[in-house]
């Protein structure tokens, strides 16, 4: 009887493990969508293609600014029910996006979505990791960022080419539909803990210094990346050679490898993640390296976008991990702030390579995200340097402070993290 208990259990969690990965792969969906159908939906919108652009610039600023002081407006409210109603509210906000007949009606769905993928990003990482034993966090962190890169492989390309051919709504409508069957998953099979509790409530070596180096590698590492994604398809077709038809199957062979690095780090990242976040890095720089010098060569551009693809996909699922066990106070206060940096990474590599292209060409966009990707590597390795701070097991984390300052306790002059 209790063997059936515990895989009953086992199912449970792996049932609602799914869901969590289905909601990453619902939101990366959904954010990047208007890009694939940004023809369609201006014409039918009566707006130009760069204000439907401006849907998926607002989304970002939103996650950016929102995800903190979101995450702390509901740090008390038990997981089930938090990511429950956040995915009660993508699912009205993807389907009321489809029915919108004004671009000002449309911006307003967009910005709600984007609240609820602020919260749902913060909260995801450590409700994943407590549905399973410590021992097992990098593998399960792994499957949950796994959604969001099949997304960029399969989710958007299929919902693009539901769009073409059905319209752009019937595609907002079909994302609206997955998003009801992972809200069942989630609602009927994650635990109903409280925010506070759990292995995974609070870093289990707590470390304020290393978690903002972090939090500074995340910009530096994102913005290098994305340096160079963005424009991604012109360097192909300008240096690389190739026909624009080829583009499509090119981003596909990055997706692919993108999930590959996922699943490979799921296996290391518990062993040493801040070695696996070093290797990501410099993986990531010497891919865009080689880009700049080898570009030219059809074959080479392809293996190395593949391998920038790989690396970068490794890096953000280990921030995840490290997250979880360095965040000092609560992890998804944590998560909060790396997804923000994150988004500041993001927003600071696009306008690098914009300022980049009409002056230098865009080769230069790989070499700027080389060099920025060297510094995030600079950064990383420099975490060796830090005395270790914190203690294992979880505890409150303990912050050294000035006797007197706000906050201190007079008898030993720490700051302790609020409880929540």
């Amino acid at each position: 009887m209790a063997t059936w208990e515990v895989r009953m259990e086992d199912r449970r969690a792996a049932g609602a493990l799914v869901g969590l990965a289905g909601g990453t792969f619902l939101y990366t969906t959904a954010e990047a969508l208007p890009v694939g159908l940004l023809l369609p939906m201006a014409a039918d919108l009566a707006v130009s293609p760069s204000q439907v652009g401006m849907l998926v610039t607002a989304y970002g600023a939103v996650v950016m600014v929102a995800s903190v002081p979101l995450t702390a407006l509901v740090r008390r409210v038990p997981r089930r029910v938090l990511l429950s109603g956040l995915l009660v509210g993508f699912v009205v906000s993807t389907a009321v996006t489809a029915l919108v007949s004004t671009f000002a009606l449309m911006l307003a769905a967009r910005l709600a979505i984007a609240a609820t993928h602020a919260l749902f990003w913060a909260v995801v990482v450590p409700a994943a990791a407590e549905l399973f034993p410590p021992a097992l966090r990098g593998r399960v962190i792994a499957v949950v960022f796994s959604g969001g890169t099949v997304a960029l492989v399969l989710g958007v390309p299929a919902g693009t080419w539901l769009g073409e051919r059905a319209g752009w709504r019937v595609s907002f409508l079909a994302v609206a539909g997955l998003g009801a069957i992972v809200l069942v998953l989630v609602a009927s099979l994650l635990p109903s803990t409280r925010p506070d509790q759990g292995h995974a409530a609070r870093g289990a070596m707590p470390d304020a210094r290393r978690f903002w180096l972090l939090v500074a590698v995340a910009v530096l590492a994102t913005a290098g990346a994305i340096a160079a994604y963005t424009y991604v398809a012109l360097f192909v077709t300008e240096v690389s050679g190739f026909a624009d038809s080829s583009v499509g199957a090119i981003l596909l062979a990055r997706g692919v490898a993108s999930v590959l690095g996922i699943l490979a780090l799921g296996a290391v990242v518990d062993r040493g993640p801040w070695r696996a976040l070093a290797a990501s890095v410099a993986l990531q720089s010497a891919a865009l390296f080689g880009l700049y010098a080898l570009g030219h060569h059809p074959v080479a551009a392809v293996g190395l976008l593949a391998v920038a693809g790989l690396a970068f996909a490794a890096f953000t699922a280990s921030l995840g991990g490290l997250v979880l066990q360095i965040a000092p106070g609560r992890s998804d206060l944590a998560a909060a702030t790396v997804s923000a940096a994150v988004n500041v990474g993001i927003t600071g590599g696009a306008l690098a390579g914009s300022l980049a292209v009409p002056s230098h060409g865009v080769q230069s966009t790989v070499l700027i995200g080389a060099l920025i990707g060297v510094v995030a590597l600079a950064l990383t390795l420099a975490e060796r340097l830090i005395p270790q701070a914190g203690r294992r097991g979880g505890n409150p984390t303990i912050l050294p402070s000035r006797v007197g300052s706000p906050g201190a306790t007079p008898s030993t002059g720490t700051t302790t993290m609020p409880s929540g």
